[in-house]
C-alpha cells in the first residue's frame, strides 16, 4: 500500500468537553474507502522535560499523580504556557522545581505522548553544567521535593510503582540514545 492510501481526511471537528488541562473533541474523518468515522482526541498544550544531569547523578522530583494516586519520581518538566518556546519552557520548569538553572540547554527532540488520541507533543531536553539558585518557584498546587539521584538507580528503577512515568522512560531512553552519539 502507498502511504496516501492510509491517510483518513478529517470533515469536522466538535468540543465535547474542555477543562484547564485539555479539550476533549470528537473528529468526524472518511477513511481511504470513503467510510465516515468518528474519533475521540485530547488537545492540550505541548510540555516539556528537562533530563538535568550533575557529577553522574540526575536531578529529579517527586511529586503526587492523581492518576495513579501515588508519588512519582520524574525529571521535572510542565507543560509550556501559550506562546512560550520549547527551551523557555524547559529553563522556567527546571528552576520552578528545582530551584537550579541550566547554562547548557541541549534539544533532544519531541514525541507524542500517545499519537492514536492525543495531539500535543513533549520536548526533551539535556541540562547540564547547573547551578544552584537555593530555591524553588513553585506554581500553586504545586507540591514537588528535589532529590540528586545515581544515573544508575535511576536506571534500575523505572518500572517499579515510584517511577512508573512512561515518558520518563522514553524522555531517559532519548537522553542514553543522544549520549552515545
Amino acid at each position: 500500500m502507498k502511504d496516501e492510501d492510509l491517510i483518513w481526511q478529517k470533515k469536522g471537528k466538535k468540543e465535547l468537553l474542555k477543562t484547564r488541562v485539555l479539550t476533549v473533541t470528537e473528529i468526524e474523518s472518511v477513511s481511504p474507502e470513503n467510510e465516515t468515522g468518528n474519533f475521540i482526541v485530547m488537545d492540550a498544550p505541548d510540555w516539556v522535560m528537562v533530563i538535568p544531569e550533575i557529577d553522574g547523578d540526575f536531578l529529579m522530583v517527586k511529586q503526587w499523580r492523581h492518576g495513579e494516586n501515588n508519588l512519582s519520581i520524574e525529571f521535572p518538566g510542565g507543560v509550556m504556557d501559550a506562546g512560550e518556546s520549547p527551551e523557555d519552557a524547559a529553563r522556567r520548569e527546571l528552576l520552578e522545581e528545582t530551584g537550579y538553572k541550566s547554562n547548557e540547554l541541549i534539544y533532544l527532540g519531541k514525541a507524542n505522548p500517545n499519537p492514536a488520541i492525543m495531539s500535543n507533543h513533549v520536548h526533551f531536553f539535556a541540562a547540564k553544567n547547573l547551578v544552584a539558585t537555593g530555591k524553588q518557584e513553585l506554581d500553586d498546587e504545586e507540591f514537588v521535593d528535589y532529590m540528586r539521584i545515581p544515573k544508575e538507580e535511576v536506571c534500575r528503577n523505572f518500572g517499579n510503582p515510584e517511577y512508573s512515568h512512561a515518558l520518563m522512560m522514553a524522555a531517559l531512553l532519548k537522553y542514553m540514545t543522544c549520549e552515545n552519539k
